[in-house]
Order: C-alpha cells, then structure tokens, then sequence
C-alpha cells in the first residue's frame, strides 16, 4: 500500500471515529466542563506519549514566542468543547453536528478581514446558503421539540465560533509541528478548564457507574487522543482538497449514528438544511479553478 493510500485509510478511520462522539456524551453523567477537562487531561497524557516514543522535541524558541497563542487557542478548545457537549444535551446529534460545522465557512469570511485576502463572490454564497441551512434546520426542529432544541442550536453555533477561534490563531503559529502544538493546546485547555470548574461546579466523577467510565475513557484516548495522532499523521501525506473532502466523512457519521442508533428524526427541512451547510461549506473550502485565462472562477 502507497504511503498516500495509506494516509487516506487514517484520515477516513479518523473522521469516522470523530463522527460517533455525540452518543458516547450522552452516556457519561458528568457536566459539560468536567467532560471536557477529562477528554484534555487523558489525550493530553497519550500524545505525549506518542511524541515521547517518536523522539519528537519541539523548538523551544519557536515554542516561547507561540506561547500566548499557543494559550489562547488552547482555551478556545476547552470552552468549544464545553458548547459542543452542551448542544449533544439540547438537541439531537445530526442539529449539533451540522450546526457546529458552521465553523469553516466562518474561518473562510473571517480570512480576507484578518489577511488582508481579497473576499469572492463564491465566499459569500457560501455564507449566505450555509446560513440558510442552519435556518432550515432550525425553524424545523424548533417546530417539533420547542426551546430546547434552539437552546442546542446556539450552543452548536457558539461551538462554531470558538471552532473557527482555533483555526485562525493556529494560521499564526509558526514553527511547531501539528501534533505538537495540539499537545500544548490541550495542556492550555487544562489551564483554562480547571479553575473554571473549580469556581462554577462540583465533580461528580467519584459517582459516575461502570458505562460511564467506559464512555469517558473512550472519548478521551479513542476519540481524542489516538484519534488525533492518525488525523495528523494523515494530513501530512494528503493534498488540501484531498483532506476537505474527507473531512465531511465525520458529520455523515454523525447524521447516520444518530438517525440508526438513537433513533433520533430528522425532517425533510433539516434534511435539506444539513445538504445546504455541508454542500456550500466544501465548496468554500475546495480551491478556485482557473479558467483558461487564469482567472479564478
């Protein structure tokens, strides 16, 4: 198997493992905040781990100047985490999902304000049809489950927001490979989440029963940890638009799981909503093509 091939098989195995989160946070009786501080503190350990046996030390001049970045995006992770497990409990997994994965076209209309890139017209078709579906989805589930299932909704979208945080502050990182700069993410995640906890809630880890722990430690080394580590080793090997396509793997997974497994609904309206979001999100990620005049279209 080409080293490509096999680049694809890890990104494929990644998105899909990705895609089957929401059940497992059902299961698990913890809040929203402690979930996330276990999933940081459990992947955390098992990548460095991984780097440790891989012999991979990062620059530590690279890592000094990084370091406030390195900070702020690893925060952002923590409370993206926290909104994201908060839609699973509000709505169904396919609304949170499809909602949360917003975040890219956000990271595309953000970019010409932040990098002085000049925004096309495709950008904002894009916006506005991806913006359309979350409406869609929305209005219909609104109609069906009432105010809790908008409540999700916001929480997904606020997830977005903190999604796309992430991805913008990673385009000023220089110098630190991916896997090394999650690894200092989720030890900033850390940071951030314990006094955070600390202040607002009180653990209830102590009296979580035997599915619980199962679900957790899944999430944290299954879903995070040794999940993270394939998802970076496969992008090294894989052209950008290569990885784009893939990644819509994980919220048909999602959709799928949560249609097949917890016999959760979904309308014809949010059926067409969810195609809105992840058709015009891959579009605003693939490159323009250029026409036989070089020009971008």
């Amino acid at each position: 198997m080409s080293p490509t091939s096999r680049a694809r098989l890890m990104m494929i195995a990644s998105m899909a493992v990705f895609g089957t989160l929401g059940p497992f946070v059902r299961y698990i009786p913890l809040s929203s905040g402690e979930l996330a501080l276990a999933r940081a503190v459990m992947a955390a350990g098992l990548i460095g781990i991984y780097l440790l046996l891989r012999g991979q030390r990062p620059a530590l001049g690279n890592l000094r100047t990084s370091l406030p970045l390195l900070f702020l995006s690893g925060g952002a992770i923590g409370i993206n985490w926290i909104f994201l497990f908060e839609a699973y409990r509000y709505t169904t997994v396919s609304s949170a999902t499809l909602s949360y994965y917003f975040a890219p076209v956000l990271v595309t209309l953000l970019c010409p304000l932040l990098f002085r890139e000049k925004t096309s017209g495709r950008s904002w078709l894009c916006f506005a049809m991806s913006t359309l579906g979350i409406v869609l989805i929305t209005v219909s589930g609104e109609t069906a489950s009432g105010e809790q299932h908008l409540i999700g909704i916001l929480f997904g979208l606020g997830a977005a927001v903190f999604y796309a945080s992430v991805i913008l502050l990673n385009k000023y990182i220089r110098g630190i490979d991916g896997i090394q700069r999650t690894f200092f993410q989720f030890l900033a995640a850390i940071i951030v989440l314990i006094p955070y906890i600390c202040l607002t809630e009180r653990t209830g880890i102590a009296s979580m029963d035997s599915r619980g722990w199962i679900c957790l430690l899944v999430i944290g080394f299954v879903h995070t940890g040794i999940t993270y580590c394939l998802y970076f080793s496969a992008i090294r090997k894989l052209a950008g638009r290569q990885t784009a396509m893939l990644s819509y793997i994980d919220p048909l997974v999602a959709v799928i799981v949560s249609i097949t497994l917890l016999h959760e609904e979904m309308t014809l309206v949010q059926i067409i909503g969810g195609a809105l979001i992840l058709g015009f999100t891959l579009l605003s990620e693939l490159p323009p093509r250029k026409s036989s005049e070089g020009e971008n279209i």
